[in-house]
């Protein structure tokens, strides 16, 4: 057996010591303290206190948000009639159209050698296309009588537009159509002398001339100038 050491205090036995800091370490650390405490407090103390808020304050601040959302609300609804009316401005606007180019205005509306022309014949040559004047729906497509190959397009106002004489036609009947698409091909079938278009226009089923009619709608047939936008030919 091992013999304990005289110099060996018993209390040290079987213990592992830890060193001991220095005091000045001892002294740094309660110093930092201190002063983070008394910082801690200074901060504390300039933030106020929900308490000591005045509540005509609290008043005042509310009534504040409450008068801005009026305010924003009022604006909003003062900018909605003029954005309406820039959109009612944006609609687009009708729009009418020369049915050809380049033709000779030949027979008008009127009596002639005797009988009714109920229309006005623009000639041209053989298998000329021609278009729509308007927008409207197709309501005849084929073989009419005097017309020979005939389209009729009714339009949004009632009023119809039939084109008659063509060599051929190029759409169907119960077909949409825009101002602009081609209805058919001009020729001289059915009652007819020589290659031309004729064109009716019928308002409340009866045919009123041509001219006047489109001439309200920025058309001008026997000048052969199309203004497009009805608002162009009214300003």
């Amino acid at each position: 057996m091992r013999q304990r050491l005289s110099s060996e205090p018993d209390r040290y036995r079987g213990r592992r010591r830890v060193p001991t800091p220095p005091r000045s370490r001892y002294a740094a650390v309660v110093t930092t303290a201190f002063v983070g405490a008394g910082i801690v407090a200074l901060g504390a103390s300039a933030l106020p206190d929900a308490k000591d808020v005045s509540p005509t304050v609290l008043d005042e601040l509310k009534q504040a948000s409450v008068t801005s959302q009026d305010a924003e609300a009022r604006a909003n609804n003062a900018d909605r009639p003029s954005r309406d009316s820039r959109s009612k401005d944006s609609a687009e606007p009708e729009v009418w159209l020369l049915p050809l180019q380049g033709y000779d205005f030949n027979s008008p509306y009127g009596v002639r050698w005797g009988k009714m022309h109920t229309g006005v014949d623009l000639v041209a040559g053989e298998g000329t296309p021609y278009v729509a004047i308007h927008d409207g729906l197709v309501t005849k497509a084929g073989w009419f009588g005097g017309y020979g190959n005939a389209v009729i397009v009714q339009h949004a106002d009632g009023s119809e537009a039939i084109y008659g004489h063509s060599s051929a036609v190029s759409v169907k009947e119960g077909q949409q159509i825009k101002a602009g698409d081609q209805l058919g091909l001009v020729g001289q079938t059915g009652h007819a002398y020589g290659t031309h278009l004729h064109l009716e226009i019928h308002v409340k089923g009866q045919p009123v001339d041509p001219v006047p009619f489109l001439q309200e709608r920025g058309v001008d047939i026997k000048l052969q100038v199309e203004a497009i936008y009805s608002e162009a030919a009214s300003s």
